[in-house]
């Protein structure tokens, strides 16, 4: 029997076979595509009823011929007991590879690089930051403050990293990397002190101003904009960190919107491999349908942003310019179901700071500006699904062309629709 198992995005169902012969996992690449990095996600549960072990204190692992695949145990629900392995595996065009479950000591489990990576470093007075795997950051109403490394709650993988200001403007920010590598434990330390300046590395290389920056959020209501900031409540949850997957939460009480009062979480997934997060974001507190904003900064922008659709099941927004705060070419896009697509559209480059200023330490506004951004339909306590990617020219040259940024965004999309099969044998 089969069962379709989505590329980081879905839980996997094996089957209880009566087979007394070992059991492999086959798992096929339905696609003329090579599928690197391909994050699976297995239940554990149903791993143990078809692979059982024989004692407790053991681990599975999986074997594709002689090597081990890169996986992690990820307790989700906090009870202190994991619930899904992910793990990662490479397949040519057409390939089924015949994996292997093998049971080992927890103590003797293999130690695996890790490719992404979270942070929120909180300041400790005394020019060092402390991670902390939840906080609540201060109320909006209160003086303006700065308390976390780099002013944000940060993501990575090998590619690149992003930040969301872990305060009342609740903007999304990027760092482009020149080199695979994890950096955003040395942000802001006397590692990478001027996250602004190039160095070996990369850099900061976006600017927000007032707009959604790199994918931040708002809801559309009647022809206006409410960004998602300022709200009553702003927490930092971490759910987990590895070498294939890192996620958590952002959650927001009190979100004033055309005077509703509404929550959101919005859930953060960053996988190896990939130039961009994936999100997913819960509205609660309204009936009927809204519409979520998802948005990329224009500031600096002089071509015309595109909207294309990236493959038969998906859309995209996307804007390449010499756009970076290096002044070379950064490129940035959302891609989200056509389906629950309502509008693209680009607010006005107005800079109402001067009327409305929320942060004036930082010259920043909440009315929304220098944005091109897609609404999406959205259901009270449903989760809307999209993900922000971003490339730098200064990585690699090809990301200088809008072209060759469209063609990876479509071949993502492609992936996306046509996900990774098994059969249990």
């Amino acid at each position: 029997m089969k069962n379709k198992l989505f590329i980081a995005m879905a839980v996997g169902s094996l089957l209880v076979s009566s087979c007394a012969k070992e059991k492999q996992l086959l798992v096929n690449n339905p696609t003329n595509l090579d599928r690197n990095d391909e994050v699976l996600v297995l239940d554990r549960q149903e791993i143990e009823l078809s692979f059982p072990s024989a004692k407790e204190g053991m681990l599975p692992v999986l074997l594709h011929g002689s090597d081990t695949l890169a996986s992690q145990f990820d307790d989700l629900d906090g009870d202190g007991s994991w619930d899904e392995m992910a793990f990662l595996i490479n397949l040519k065009a057409n390939e089924q590879a015949a994996l292997r479950v093998k049971y080992i000591p927890e103590s003797a489990f293999p130690e695996f690089e890790k490719r992404t990576n979270l942070r929120l470093g909180i300041n400790q007075g005394d020019h060092t930051y402390k991670e902390v795997d939840y906080y609540m950051a201060p109320p909006a109403n209160e003086p303006f403050k700065i308390i976390a490394q780099g002013e944000s709650v940060s993501w990575e993988n090998d590619k690149i990293a992003f930040r969301n200001y872990f305060d009342c403007r609740n903007v999304k920010d990027l760092f482009g990397k020149l080199q695979p590598g994890l950096i955003i434990d040395k942000i802001h330390t006397a590692e990478i002190e001027n996250y602004h300046k190039l160095s070996d590395w990369g850099m900061d290389v976006l600017h927000c101003g007032n707009s959604l920056g790199a994918g931040g959020l708002a809801i559309l209501e009647n022809d206006s904009l409410y960004r998602l900031g300022s709200t009553e409540t702003y927490e930092y949850q971490k759910i987990i960190e590895g070498p294939v997957r890192s996620v958590f939460d952002l959650k927001y009480g009190g979100w004033n919107v055309a005077d509703q009062n509404l929550s959101a979480t919005e859930r953060v997934s960053i996988y190896p491999g990939k130039y961009w997060f994936q999100s997913d974001v819960t509205v609660s507190g309204f009936e009927g349908e809204k519409q979520l904003v998802t948005g990329i900064v224009t500031s600096y922008l002089t071509t015309e942003p595109v909207h294309f659709e990236a493959d038969a099941e998906y859309e995209a927004i996307a804007t390449l310019d010499k756009q970076s705060e290096n002044k070379d070419e950064l490129g940035m896009a959302i891609m989200l179901k056509s389906d629950e697509v309502t509008k693209v559209a680009r607010a006005t480059d107005v800079n109402y700071f001067d009327q409305h200023p929320t942060v004036p330490e930082k010259r920043f506004s909440n009315v929304i500006s220098e944005t091109y951004y897609v609404a999406q339909k959205i259901m009270n306590d449903k989760p809307a699904r999209h993900y922000f990617s971003a490339v730098w020219g200064l990585e690699n040259p090809k990301w200088k062309d809008m072209e060759e940024f469209k063609a990876y965004l479509s071949v993502e999309a492609y992936k996306m629709s046509n996900p990774i099969v098994f059969t249990i044998q």
